[in-house]
C-alpha cells in the first residue's frame, strides 16, 4: 500500500483537545502489527500531565500497521521510512506549537521510526524512550559523532530478546553509549522479551517526569 504522505496521520488522544495547550507532547509509536489502539493501553502508566499522541502506522500489515518496508526485520528500506517521516514532520509541524516540548516513545518497529525522526532532526525533541528495537542503520540517515547531544534517551530491552537481529542491537548499543552525545540511560530487563514491562514502564515514567515531557 502506498504511503499516504499528505495525509495526516491517524491519531488516538490521552487527552481532549481543549486540554493539550501547554502540556508535555509525547509521540507514541507502536510496533509492527499493531496499531495505535492497542498501544494506547499503556496511558494508565504515562505521566498525567503530559499529552501522549499514539499515532497510526501508514502501511496496511497483519491485521495492523507499519511504519516501513523492510529489507529484513530491523532494516528500514530507506525510501520508505523517509515517506513515513514526511508525514510525522508534517504533522507536527501543525501541531508542535502548542505543547511545551515534544519527546519520542517507539516500541519495536516503532522505535526504528522514533530514531529516524531523531536523527533526521533531533532539535525537534527534548527525550527519546527507545524500546526492544534498533536504530535504522544505513537508511541514508546522518550518524556522525555527536548527533543527538542535548537529547535525553532511554533506551531499554531484554538483552536475551532474539526478535531483533543482534547485530542491529550491539550497533545501536555503540553508538549510543560512545557516539550519539545523547544524554542516555540504559536498562535492560530479565525475562521481559519483546514486549513492555510494568517494571519498564515505571523506568519510562520517571524518564518522562524528569525530561518534561
Amino acid at each position: 500500500m502506498p504511503h499516504a504522505e499528505q495525509t495526516p496521520p491517524v491519531v488516538h488522544w490521552s487527552r481532549g483537545e481543549a486540554g493539550r495547550d501547554g502540556t508535555p507532547l509525547l509521540v507514541a509509536l507502536h510496533g509492527r502489527g499493531a496499531d495505535e489502539r492497542s498501544f494506547s493501553e499503556i496511558t494508565p502508566y504515562l505521566p498525567e500531565e503530559t499529552t501522549i499522541a499514539f499515532v497510526r502506522a501508514p502501511i496496511a500489515e497483519g491485521g495492523g500497521y507499519a511504519w516501513f518496508e523492510n529489507r529484513g526485520i530491523g532494516r528500514p528500506v530507506a525510501a520508505s521510512l523517509a515517506a513515513s517521516s514526511r508525514q510525522l514532520f508534517g504533522w507536527l509541524d501543525a501541531v508542535a506549537a502548542r505543547h511545551s516540548s515534544v519527546s519520542l516513545l517507539g516500541f519495536s518497529g516503532g522505535m526504528a521510526m522514533a530514531g529516524g525522526l531523531l536523527l533526521a532532526q533531533p532539535e525537534r525533541f527534548a527525550s527519546a524512550v527507545l524500546l526492544s528495537g534498533t536504530l535504522p542503520w544505513d537508511a541514508g540517515l546522518p550518524e556522525e559523532p555527536g548527533r543527538l547531544t542535548g537529547v535525553r534517551v532511554l533506551w531499554g530491552r531484554d538483552a536475551a530478546d532474539t526478535v531483533i537481529p543482534a547485530d542491529l542491537v550491539t550497533r545501536t548499543g555503540a553508538w549510543l553509549r560512545e557516539q550519539s552525545g545523547a544524554e542516555l540511560a540504559e536498562r535492560t530487563y530479565p525475562a521481559l522479551g519483546h514486549a513492555i514491562g510494568a517494571g519498564e514502564l515505571d523506568d519510562i515514567r520517571v524518564f518522562l517526569t524528569g525530561a518534561g515531557g
